[in-house]
Parts: structure tokens; C-alpha cells; sequence
């Protein structure tokens, strides 16, 4: 049983846990909009879009004899373009989701800290997320076990309430709404990715003396699992909430007492945390390996840009998410599938997955593609 979770289940849910973010807050506003049958539909197709993904990101990582990070890897498979469109894809892309969870946090803090001016939260939230990127990966690996328990027990508790008391709500919401079919599209491109979590979760098995060819099934289970948790999410909210709200918690005040708002306030601000640290760490790493910057202007720019985009005016959740989704996740997405073309080229004794059919090439990049062209016509 202590393998099982040393190998499986605990390395599985450092990559769930950094999936499973802000963008989960999004699905059911979105879904009840498109329907749920609908919404069912993209939660299955992109979590095993997204298994497939993160394998080739994984299979870019040992096939390179170089430690990198995206634009890395873009610079050495793609050339010169390549990697200076990364440099816009991982760095401005991911301080943009700092800037999301900044947003959250809000909605979160509030149910904690109803009456406190929306500033004093983001600069409270902001600080500690930025304190703590500074923490080595031994130091926060433990804790993110227990984080992501807090999560799933955040969802469970909302969809017990939601099913125990609304399921009448539920039955209300369309199956299909033509009209919105790709509506949720960015949203859910969104909450299904966690490419920054797959270096770590390589080097947790490097870390303790095994091959990284073990990380392929708590990848696998890592990005699909998120999928189930979002459904019963997505329900759960459905069932509480008269008029969902866009941020899916502001809904919730009205329905449930203020000891269970408490709880999920403090469940829900801890979880947003533990992926704002993740992810601030990866820009953080990305900007030393990738650019050669000191550690001063890495931590800087990391602790810096995010408030700043608060600040400037960066503040609407859904827009937020549709074009970080849409545009930046697609552009990775398709960058990670032409690098994985070259890098699958080399020999290599490591494998993380197996040579994909001309067919399934075409269908990844079509999804991506088609994503970015729909945004921006769309727009």
C-alpha cells in the first residue's frame, strides 16, 4: 500500500493539485449556459487530450539532456521563433494565471473576511503566495498531498450540500445549448492543464533514485482524475446555487450557513495557494534556465508583474480565463506537439509514450488551432 501511494497515488496528485485551479470556478457559470451534457463532453475529450499532452511534455524532458524549461526546449527543437514565441507563451501566459488566482482570491477571502476591502485581500493573498515561491520543492511536497486532500474535501462538501438540496435546481439547466456550444472551449482548455507540474513530477522520482519512465501512470491518472473532481463540482454548484455566478462562489452566500462558508472559504484559499506557488515557481525557474537571469530579477519579476496586472485593470475572472485558455494554453499546446515531432527523433532509452498516428498528430493541432482562430474571430 506505501508504494502504491509513493509511486502512484502521491506523484498523481502533485500534478492534479496543480491542475485543479481557478479554472475550475468557471465550469458551472459556463456550463449552465451551454449545457451539461455539453460541458460532460469537453471534460472527457480534454482530459485525455490533456493525458496525451503531458506525456509528450514529459517525453521532451528525458529525451533532452538539458535541464529546461518550455522556452528552452523551444529554443533547441524550434529555433530562434520558436523560442521567442515561447518567451510569450510561458512568461507572460503564466504571470497572466497569477493575475487569475489574484481575482479568486477575492471571492474566497470573502467568505472568511466578508467586510474587508478587495485591495487588503489581493495584497494579502499576493504577499504569502509570493513569500512562499521562494520554498525549495522538498519543502512544499509534503504539504501538497494535504493540499489537494483540501481541495477534493472543499468539493465533496459542496456537492453534499448540492445534491442533498437541489437536485430539482439541476434538473432545471438544458442538456444542449447550440448557441454556446463553444462557450466553455477556453475555460475548460484552461482548467485541464498542468504542463508546469510535469518537471517536478519527473524529478520526484529522479529525486529518489528511480527511472522517470515511472511517472507515466501518475500522469495519466494526474490529468484525467481532475475531470471526475470537476463534474461533481460543477453539479455541486448547480444544486446550491438560484443564479450561478460567474466566479461559481459568490452564488453560494446566500445558500449555506456561515460556518460552512468559513470552511470552504479557508479550503478554497489554501488550494488557490498551493497553484499560485507551483506556478510562480516555474516562471521563477523557467526565467533562471531559460534566460540566465539572477535570482533577484527571476524573484522580482515574479513578485512584481502579477499585482501590477491587478492594478492596471486586469481584473475580469471569465475574460481572463477564455483568452489565457484559447490563446496562450492553445499556442503551448502546439508548440509541445511540433517539439515532441523532433524529439521523439532521438534514441533514447527513456520513453514516455509511443509514436502517434499521422491521424492524431493533425486532430491535436486541429483542436488547438481551431481554439486560437475561434478566440480571436470571436472576440
Amino acid at each position: 500500500m506505501r508504494k502504491i501511494f509513493n509511486q502512484l497515488i502521491f506523484p498523481a496528485s502533485l500534478l492534479a493539485t496543480t491542475i485543479i485551479g481557478a479554472g475550475m470556478f468557471a465550469l458551472p457559470y459556463l456550463f449552465e449556459k451551454a449545457g451539461i451534457l455539453t460541458g460532460l463532453f469537453y471534460l472527457i475529450f480534454f482530459g485525455t487530450l490533456f493525458a496525451l499532452i503531458h506525456l509528450m511534455y514529459a517525453d521532451i524532458i528525458v529525451r533532452t539532456p538539458e535541464n529546461r524549461r518550455l522556452s528552452g526546449y523551444a529554443r533547441i527543437y524550434l529555433g530562434k521563433i520558436g523560442y521567442w514565441l515561447s518567451v510569450f507563451m510561458t512568461i507572460f501566459g503564466a504571470l497572466l494565471v497569477l493575475t487569475i488566482y489574484l481575482v479568486l482570491s477575492i471571492s474566497f477571502m470573502k467568505l472568511i473576511l466578508p467586510v474587508a476591502p478587495d485591495i487588503y485581500i489581493v495584497s494579502i493573498f499576493w504577499f504569502l503566495g509570493s513569500l512562499a515561491i521562494f520554498f525549495s520543492i522538498k519543502e512544499l511536497a509534503l504539504s501538497d498531498f494535504f493540499i489537494f486532500m483540501a481541495m477534493a474535501a472543499m468539493i465533496f462538501i459542496i456537492f453534499g450540500f448540492g445534491f442533498y438540496g437541489g437536485l430539482e435546481r439541476v434538473r432545471t439547466v438544458s442538456l444542449f445549448n447550440l448557441g454556446n456550444l463553444f462557450l466553455p472551449f477556453g475555460a475548460v482548455l484552461f482548467s485541464m492543464y498542468g504542463r508546469s507540474a510535469i518537471p517536478a513530477l519527473l524529478g520526484y522520482f529522479r529525486n529518489n533514485g528511480q527511472s522517470p519512465i515511472e511517472g507515466r501512470r501518475p500522469i495519466i491518472i494526474g490529468s484525467v482524475a481532475p475531470a471526475v473532481i470537476y463534474a461533481i463540482f460543477v453539479f455541486g454548484i448547480l444544486g446550491l446555487s438560484n443564479g450561478v455566478s460567474p466566479d461559481a462562489v459568490s452564488g453560494l452566500v446566500k445558500n449555506l450557513s456561515p460556518v460552512i462558508l468559513w470552511i470552504l472559504g479557508i479550503l478554497g484559499t489554501i488550494s488557490l495557494w498551493s497553484t499560485y506557488i507551483i506556478i510562480g515557481r516555474d516562471i521563477k525557474k523557467s526565467l533562471e534556465h531559460d534566460f540566465g537571469a539572477p535570482l533577484v530579477v527571476s524573484g522580482l519579476t515574479v513578485m512584481a508583474a502579477p499585482i501590477l496586472f491587478y492594478t492596471s485593470g486586469f481584473q475580469n475572472f471569465l475574460q481572463l480565463v477564455e483568452f489565457v485558455g484559447a490563446i496562450i494554453i492553445g499556442l503551448e499546446g502546439v508548440f509541445i506537439v511540433l517539439m515532441w515531432l523532433k524529439a521523439s527523433k532521438i534514441a533514447s532509452e527513456h520513453k514516455m509514450i509511443n509514436k502517434l498516428s499521422p491521424l492524431s498528430i493533425g486532430l491535436l493541432l486541429l483542436v488547438f488551432v481551431g481554439g486560437i482562430v475561434y478566440k480571436v474571430i470571436m472576440r
